[in-house]
């Protein structure tokens, strides 16, 4: 039986090196075009099967990804990224790829567990979940030159104009933008129920609510609270109290939702309240809430990394407006 055609008879038959058969590959847009046909030629005139070069490649390769799990905390919080971690573990695996899932509580345990995967050569990348501004792990993770995407965008310097690294998140804004419009509909008067501020995620969340209220015309008051039931309910209950008047009230999360209800059902009040996330709480109670498709994020996220069919880690390059992908969310109406 003729012996399978390797990686080093595709580069001799082609003129070039390993690597760049390798480029080829896994990183086809760092190729100059006429190298890249001249690559592809080859392939086809020895039947090379990508798949089994693929395999040689990664013999110093993990073939893992690594991803932190967040400390459980119960309530409605975190169904998102369970949902996340789900579909980015399912669509890995369809590539030859494995998810590491690790535990850290805090940052730094975190970057130091990163550290310990990295140097021990048992992750080829990291994910790294919930950014916000000033993130340190954006500087630590390039000083160990760790390849990494984050489920986030980095709230700071680094966006879309002159990215520092890879990133994929949902356009709060549009959620919040839509659920506002929608809400429209039952009066011109919509309040805004969200966080306090300073966090990326919230801040961005209210900017979709405001800039749909302008865009109507209309007028809305805003209450915050952080992000349980219980003090969602507390500080609904006090800004009515306080004679908070509206139509309906749009919120950051589903959990704010299900304090807001709470409340309206104490003071016998009958609102449309719109929460964000989808989660099985929302479809329980019927309430109609923005759907983040984290699945939609996972594939997204593969492709940043791995290109969109490969199945090695080649991050793609950091270029203006190509380094991320916002995915837009969905208004599940109930």
């Amino acid at each position: 039986m003729a012996k399978a055609p390797t990686v080093e008879d595709v580069a001799a038959h082609a003129g070039v090196s390993r690597q760049t058969v390798s480029n080829v590959l896994n990183t086809p847009d760092i190729v100059r075009p006429a190298t890249k046909q001249r690559v592809l030629e080859a392939i086809d005139a020895l039947g090379y099967r990508r798949h089994a070069a693929a395999r040689r490649l990664r013999l110093r390769r993990s073939s893992t990804i690594g991803i932190r799990l967040d400390p459980y905390v119960g309530g409605i919080s975190g169904v998102v990224l369970d949902r996340f971690v789900h579909a980015i573990t399912e669509h890995a695996s369809e590539r030859g790829m494995r998810m590491l899932v690790y535990a850290a509580r805090t940052t730094e345990e975190e970057l130091a567990r990163l550290s310990e995967l990295w140097e021990g050569s048992e992750i080829d990348a990291a994910i790294i979940t919930g950014t916000f501004r000033d993130d340190p792990r954006v500087g630590h993770l390039d000083a160990e030159g760790l390849p990494f995407i984050s489920f986030g965008r980095p709230w700071g310097d680094d966006d879309i104009a002159d990215p520092l690294h890879l990133w994929v998140d949902v356009d709060g804004a549009s959620g919040t933008r839509a659920a506002t419009a929608h809400a429209l509909g039952f009066g011109g008067h919509v309040s805004f129920f969200g966080w306090p501020p300073g966090s990326g995620t919230g801040d961005d969340r209210e900017r979709g609510w405001r800039e749909a209220i302008s865009a109507a015309g209309a007028r809305g008051g805003r209450v915050i609270a952080e992000d349980s039931v219980p003090e969602a309910r507390a500080s609904m209950a006090a800004a009515l109290d306080d004679g908070l008047v509206t139509d309906a009230l749009v919120c950051a999360s589903d959990s704010l939702a299900v304090g807001a209800l709470l409340a309206l059902g104490d003071a016998r009040l009958d609102l449309p309240v719109i929460g964000f996330d989808n989660t099985p709480t929302a479809e329980a109670l019927g309430f109609s809430s923005v759907e983040q498709r984290p699945e939609d994020v996972a594939t997204a996220v593969l492709e940043l990394l791995m290109g969109p069919t490969g199945d090695v880690v080649a991050p793609r390059r950091l270029e203006s407006g190509s380094a991320h992908a916002l995915i837009t969310p969905e208004l599940i109406v109930r």
